[in-house]
């Protein structure tokens, strides 16, 4: 049997399993379908999900409990606006909160207009806030995020101890981030996550950091393994190919992220060096009779 070249092997140690989600829909979207100026908008600062966003979430929340998804996460990283604060709860945390619980609500009840019921910390990973893989910066109002200390009063348990300004210092109102400098932001940020030692990660997210990002990914790829990380879609009337198109609103795609610099320091848990026991190498009768006639000597 010949060698073939379209496989790789990879230490287990080496690899994570992180499961990339876009959030559901926001009113920033439906306006800006209608009139893409719309995002320029300061009525649709820190944008919130629509009803329809919420029905979308809760499609997606009922696909990662049925297919056992939810079980697994050991971690949620969410982009610390509005919209993919309140999608990252409604899907992967711990469903209704009640009075008197032992911990603080991930969700308050009607958390932005939101008119859903508190979402419980129990039962479901730790959810930690990471400005690192927030949407392009700058110029949409939608994308600028609220006060930390705003936040922590509607979603008491995520963590936001990694964001070092109360205020957003990113967000500039007359400079647009570069797509450049979001997938090298992107890829960064998948470099950071080697500095965790959760093996299973959900990140949630935007389109537009999706998108470069894994753009940027797909230009080391097999063509094959590019398109994968994609698709095919249609824009307009001609059909483009494209490395990565866009997240549909409440899109999950999974991924192998695959440390190649090792970048992480940990050894695998379940690799076995095959010592052998102490005793001799021989069949057990054979060995009791050696063992035996040593005694005797003795």
């Amino acid at each position: 049997m010949e060698a073939g070249a379209g496989t790789a092997l990879y230490p287990a140690h080496r690899c994570k399993t992180i499961y990339l989600v876009r959030h559901a829909q926001g009113v920033h979207n439906v306006e800006g379908e209608k009139d893409f100026a719309a995002y320029k908008s300061q009525a649709l600062l820190d944008a919130q999900l629509t009803p329809l966003g919420w029905s979308q979430v809760d499609t997606l929340r009922d696909h990662v409990t049925k297919c056992g998804l939810a079980k697994k996460i050991e971690l949620v990283i969410v982009s610390p606006l509005l919209r993919t604060m309140q999608t990252a709860v409604g899907v992967f945390g711990g469903g209704s909160y009640t009075d008197g619980a032992s911990a603080s609500p991930l969700m308050v009840e009607g958390a932005g207009n939101s008119g859903r019921q508190p979402i419980s910390s129990l039962n479901c990973p730790p959810f930690l806030a990471v400005e690192a893989c927030r949407e392009h910066l700058g110029v949409h109002p939608c994308d600028k995020r609220s006060s930390v200390t705003k936040y922590r009063t509607l979603f008491p348990a995520i963590d936001f101890s990694l964001i070092e300004n109360d205020e957003d210092v990113l967000w500039e109102p007359d400079v647009r981030e570069t797509n450049e400098s979001v997938a090298l932001r992107g890829m960064k940020f998948f470099d950071w996550l080697w500095t965790r030692e959760e093996k299973e990660i959900a990140i949630v997210s935007h389109s537009g950091f999706l998108y470069h990002t894994l753009n940027m990914y797909g230009k080391e790829c097999h063509p094959t393994i590019a398109e994968e990380l994609g698709k095919q879609c249609r824009r307009g009337r001609r059909r483009r190919r494209r490395t990565s198109p866009r997240f549909a609103n409440c899109e999950l795609r999974s991924m192998v992220l695959i440390d190649r610099s090792n970048l992480g320091s940990d050894t695998s848990k379940y690799n076995f060096a095959g010592k052998i026991p102490t005793g001799l190498d021989m069949p057990s009768d054979v060995a009791d009779e050696k063992e035996a006639e040593e005694a005797s000597k003795n």
